[in-house]
């Protein structure tokens, strides 16, 4: 159903359609390579009522090693995911394997414009061993205090960040309005930076979520550290291209915004 999903609004929408086609391209992809994408980011929407309100999903992990030695050394985690696969449930899963011992996750979020949505987005994302917290000052003082503490924190570097809390740099064959917040919390608190990716399987049988360290350490000038995050993201997106949201706007102009300017 998922799949049908997203291939209806693949056809029905011009701009959803021309963004997908124009975003696989700039990164290397022809159609064919890519065309599995449509059907999963269907998947992705069906996926979510479970994913927000329902029992646990399945998932395997791997790579978890460099999560323990992390957490061995003492230090907070910041967590990066890209718009890929199963995204929200990465966070889910480290939740439920560490929180209990290492203390919850916290996770940053947009609250949608509506209301009523905002609400059950509010309610939905705070699952067990998981902090969700809005992109506003408080939210981001809520994370520093975490991995100040130990924790650790979620993000995903790829979405657009409002004006004054980025900056321009190439991602996937173009520049991109980047967050530069990711960097700054693992700057300012020493936290450790861990790459994940959450991988559907195919005919629904279920995750796997894959955890990888940061290659290098982050380099102390802020755009360069920030490259190398996009560099990162490029590197997940690229082991499993048919599931990356390429109708994503990634190449958008920054929306004016003051929520968390200055906050890291």
């Amino acid at each position: 159903m998922g799949a049908a999903m997203g291939w209806v609004a693949f056809c029905a929408s011009h701009t959803y359609r021309r963004r997908f086609l124009a975003n696989s391209a700039l990164a290397g992809y022809s159609f064919g390579a890519v065309r599995a994408a449509v059907a999963h980011a269907g998947r992705m929407v069906a996926e979510l009522p479970r994913l927000w309100l329902g029992a646990p999903m399945p998932c395997n992990m791997l790579g978890e090693a460099c999560v323990e030695q992390a957490y061995a050394a003492g230090r907070g985690i910041v967590f990066l995911t890209p718009h890929q696969g199963c995204f929200e449930l990465s966070a889910q899963m480290a939740a439920r394997r560490w929180s209990a011992e290492r203390g919850p996750i916290t996770v940053l979020y947009r609250p949608a414009r509506q209301p009523w949505l905002a609400r059950v987005m509010e309610t939905a994302r705070n699952r067990p061993g998981m902090l969700a917290v809005p992109t506003t000052l408080s939210g981001v003082r809520q994370m520093i205090k975490a991995l100040r503490r130990g924790e650790a924190v979620g993000l995903l570097p790829d979405q657009v960040p409002p004006d004054g809390q980025g900056v321009w740099v190439p991602f996937l064959g173009r520049d991109a309005y980047t967050m530069t917040l990711a960097v700054r919390l693992a700057q300012q608190t020493g936290a450790a930076v861990v790459l994940a990716r959450c991988e559907r399987l195919p005919w629904g049988r279920g995750f796997v979520t894959h955890f990888e360290p940061l290659p290098a350490p982050l380099d102390e000038r802020l755009e360069t550290a920030v490259l190398q995050i996009n560099q990162a993201m490029e590197h997940l997106i690229r082991q499993c291209p048919e599931q990356y949201l390429w109708g994503y706007a990634r190449y958008k102009r920054p929306r004016a915004e003051v929520a968390t300017r200055g906050a890291a």
